[in-house]
C-alpha cells in the first residue's frame, strides 16, 4: 500500500467505525449479560507488564489501564491521568492523576502508586526478557510533589518515552508483594472495567464488571461502569474451531478470521465483520547476521530478492491480506514507502548472488552446498505467537525457497524457554517475528543492537551505520524528520543490508453475532478494543 493510500485506509476504517456507531445509536445500550469470546492467543503470562504478545492485549486491557489514551492521529488524550505536559524538549514529562481512581482490590491510585511501577520496570530482576529493562533504562529520576503528580525526568531527549510511559498498564501497590506476580493472575490488580475472576489454563478466563469503575478515557463510547455483568475469553487457536463456535452459538463473537473463513461472515446479516491494519513492525523474516549461512551478505540478500511473497499471500489468505515492504506499517505516521516494489521476484538474480558466494553445487535432494556443506537456515517461531495461519506461512516460503533457490528453511517451533535460550544464545538462523508497538519503538525493538537496548534484534545487526540514524530519529519529535532518518534506515536495512524479509502487514479481524453491539477497533493501533463499551441486544 502506498503512502497517499494511508490516508484513504485509514478514513475507510473510520467511516466504518462512524457507521457502527450510527447503528448502535439508534438503540439505546442495555446493562446486564455475559459476552463468551473466542481468541486466537492465551495470555503468557497474564502480567500485563511482562506480556509481550500483542493479541493478548484484548484480554488484558479489560482489566489493566494507563495514564493516556491514543486518538486516531496518534494524539494522546487523559486517562487515568487527567492531564500532561511535556518539558524541557522532551526531558521531563509531568502526569497529573485523577483523583478518584482505585485499584481492583481497593488501593488507590496515588502518584506513589505510579512511580512505583515505573520503579520496578527499571528492576533487571523484574523486566528481564522483556523490552521495559531498555526503554526504561531512559529514565533519569522520578518525582512524586505531591499525591497527584508524578514527574519522569530522562536523561536525555528521547521522542518515543511519551508513548511507552502514556501506555505503560498500572498495576496495583500490593501486586508488587505477591507470589505470582510475574505470572500474573487475580492477585495483580489493576484499576479496569472488568476484574479478574477466574483463570483455566488452556481453556478460558472470566473477568467480572468492576461496579465501581468511572474513569474512561476522554475518547470512550461511554462513561461509567461497563454495560456487561461480565466477559469470558475462550482460548479457541484453530480459525475453523472459533468460525464454527460462532456459527453455532456457542460463543457471542470471534477475533482472528482466516482469510477462507472471512466469506462466511461477509455480507451475512446474522453476524457483522470488521478487519483493520495493524501499527508496528510487519511479521518478517528476520536473518541472522553473526551465525550459519546468514552470515553471508549475498545468501541474505538471495533470500529477499529472490522469493515472491504476494502469490503466496493471496493463496493462503485469499486477499484478505496486505504484503508487506518496509520496517514498520503503513498505517504508521512515521512510514515511507520507499523501499516497495523494490525487490523480490527475482530468482535469476538471487541464483546469481548465491553462486557468487561459492554456494554453487547441489546435493542429491538438490539443494545447494559449499565445501560439503548444505545451504541450510533454521527459521525459529515461538509456540506463543503461531497465529493466523503463519505455520502454513512459513512452509510455503520454505517450499518455494527450496524451489527457486536450492536453500533448505528449517521450521522450528519452540516453547517460551526454548525461545528464550536461542534468543540469548544468538544460534539461529532466522526469527520470524511482528510487533505492534509505536512511536518507533517498534523499530527501535528490532533495530538497536542487541547491547544497546535491541530487546528483540533478532538479525543481530550491530551495523555501525545504523544507530547514528535511530539516535537521529529518537533526539527531535519533529516527524517529518523522524520519518526521514527512518526511511535512510528502512534502505539500509532491507535493500543494503537484508537483514530482514517482509512478509505481511498483521492485521485483526473481528466477527460477532448481530446482537453484539459495540465491538469495534481501539483508535490508532486498531486492535480489538476490549468488552467496555461492548452491549448486547435482545436475541
Amino acid at each position: 500500500m502506498r503512502l497517499n493510500n494511508k490516508v484513504a485506509m485509514m478514513a475507510t476504517v473510520s467511516l466504518l467505525a462512524l457507521s457502527v456507531s450510527s447503528a448502535f445509536a439508534a438503540a439505546e445500550p442495555r446493562t446486564g449479560g455475559t459476552l463468551t469470546w473466542g481468541v486466537e492467543t492465551e495470555p503468557k503470562p497474564l502480567n500485563p507488564q511482562l506480556n509481550g504478545q500483542s493479541k493478548a492485549e484484548l484480554i488484558l486491557r479489560v482489566a489493566y489501564e494507563s495514564l493516556l489514551a491514543r486518538n486516531a492521529d496518534g494524539s494522546f488524550v487523559p486517562w487515568l491521568a487527567e492531564s500532561y505536559r511535556v518539558e524541557q524538549d522532551g526531558k521531563r514529562i509531568i502526569f497529573t492523576l485523577r483523583p478518584d481512581v482505585k485499584f481492583s482490590d481497593g488501593a488507590k491510585l496515588n502518584a506513589e502508586a505510579v512511580a512505583e511501577n515505573f520503579r520496578h520496570i527499571q528492576d533487571p530482576s523484574y523486566c528481564a526478557g522483556s523490552s521495559l529493562c531498555a526503554l526504561s533504562r531512559h529514565i533519569d529520576s522520578i518525582e512524586t510533589p505531591d499525591e497527584r503528580t508524578v514527574v519522569l525526568n530522562l536523561k536525555a531527549v528521547y521522542s518515543p518515552f511519551l508513548a511507552f510511559a502514556a501506555g505503560l498498564k498500572l498495576i496495583s501497590p500490593k501486586s508488587w508483594q505477591s507470589p505470582d506476580l510475574k505470572a500474573g493472575g487475580a492477585s495483580v490488580a489493576g484499576t479496569g472495567p472488568f476484574i479478574l475472576q477466574r483463570y483455566e489454563k488452556g481453556q478460558q478466563i472470566v473477568f467480572v464488571k468492576n461496579p465501581e469503575y468511572n474513569w474512561a478515557p476522554a475518547n470512550a463510547a461511554h462513561q461509567g461502569p461497563a454495560y456487561l455483568d461480565g466477559v469470558t475469553y475462550r482460548f479457541l487457536p484453530e480459525s475453523s474451531v472459533r468460525v464454527g463456535a460462532l456459527l453455532s452459538g456457542q460463543v457471542d463473537a470471534i477475533e482472528g478470521v482466516s482469510g477462507n473463513d472471512a466469506g462466511e461472515f461477509k455480507n451475512n446479516p446474522d453476524f457483522t465483520y470488521q478487519h483493520a491494519l495493524n501499527t508496528g513492525t510487519p511479521y518478517s523474516l528476520f536473518l541472522n547476521v553473526e551465525y550459519g549461512p546468514t552470515q553471508e551478505l549475498k545468501v541474505r540478500q538471495a533470500l529477499l530478492q529472490g522469493l515472491d511473497v504476494a502469490p503466496i499471500l493471496q493463496s493462503i489468505y485469499r486477499g484478505e491480506r496486505t504484503r508487506a515492504w518496509g520496517i514498520t506499517s503503513p498505517v504508521d505516521p512515521l512510514y515511507t514507502n520507499g523501499v516497495e516494489g523494490k525487490y523480490g521476484n527475482n530468482p535469476e538474480l538471487g541464483n546469481k548472488l548465491l553462486d557468487e558466494a561459492g554456494w554453487n553445487t547441489r546435493d542429491a535432494d538438490g539443494f545447494r552446498t559449499k565445501d560439503g556443506q548444505r545451504l541450510s537456515i533454521e527459521i525459529i517461531q515461538a509456540q506463543a505467537t503461531v497465529r493466523d495461519q503463519r505455520d502454513v506461512l512459513l512452509q510455503a516460503i520454505q517450499a518455494q525457497a527450496r524451489q527457486r533457490l536450492g536453500v533448505e528453511l528449517k521450521l522450528r517451533y519452540v516453547d517460551s524457554g526454548t525461545y528464550t535460550e536461542l534468543r540469548n544464545s544468538g544460534q539461529f538462523g532466522s526469527i520470524a517475528n511482528s510487533n505492534t508497538e509505536t512511536d518507533g519503538i517498534d523499530i527501535e525493538n528490532h533495530y538497536l543492537p542487541v547491547n544497546a537496548g535491541g530487546a528483540i534484534n533478532y538479525s543481530r545487526t550491530s551495523d555501525p551505520a545504523i544507530l547514528p540514524l535511530l539516535k537521529g530519529a529518537s533526539a527531535t519529535a519533529d516527524v517529518p524528520a523522524r520519518r526521514g532518518f527512518y526511511a535512510q534506515l528502512q534502505q539500509l536495512a532491507i535493500i543494503d543490508r537484508a537483514v530482514a524479509i517482509p512478509l505481511y502487514e498483521p492485521e485483526d479481524q473481528i466477527a460477532a453475532a448481530s446482537y453484539v453491539n459495540g465491538i469495534g477497533f481501539r483508535p490508532f493501533k486498531q486492535m480489538p478494543e476490549n468488552a467496555y463499551s461492548v452491549w448486547l441486544s435482545e436475541h
